[in-house]
């Protein structure tokens, strides 16, 4: 498999004025793809966290956080990315096996956030833009991406 090119980007958080990145890969990944402000995403992501309803596996968030993860899952956040523009790519479904790798010419160019295991990361025209590479050297398979239109 053919490795992306990496660029080191926290998507605006230090300048935002929160220091070493963590669990925030959302919001990082939004921000790069859209190329608003890290604070605008991250308060948006905080509020449907804080306000989402509880359910079966998951008590109700009272506080104003995106930074212990975000159930991409949820209603108010798949809202949230049609509103900024998004459309949603399914690549993996039950039963299909790994078909796209986090891998050079496995996706297609474009402003896309995409979805790997427990890891959302943004990817421009074919170039990783995270804190870290999470392409486990091209073999990561990939869920589904939210396309920027």
């Amino acid at each position: 498999m053919k490795r992306m090119t990496v660029v080191i980007s926290d998507g605006g958080r230090a300048k935002a004025g929160w220091g070493r990145a963590g669990g925030d890969c959302v919001a990082r990944s939004i921000a790069i793809v859209t190329g608003r402000p890290y604070r605008e995403i991250y308060d948006r992501l905080a509020k449907g966290n804080a306000t989402q309803r509880a359910s079966r596996r998951t008590g109700r968030r009272r506080s104003l956080s995106a930074s212990h993860g975000i159930n991409v899952r949820r209603k108010w956040c798949q809202d949230y990315m049609r509103e900024l523009g998004f459309t949603w790519v399914p690549i993996m479904g039950i039963g299909t096996g790994c078909t796209v790798h986090l891998a050079r010419g496995e996706l297609p160019m474009g402003r896309l956030v995409v979805s790997v295991s427990r890891h959302w990361t943004a990817v421009i025209d074919g170039v990783i833009f995270d804190t870290h590479d999470p392409s486990r050297r091209g073999t990561r398979c990939v869920y589904g991406y939210w396309r920027l239109k």
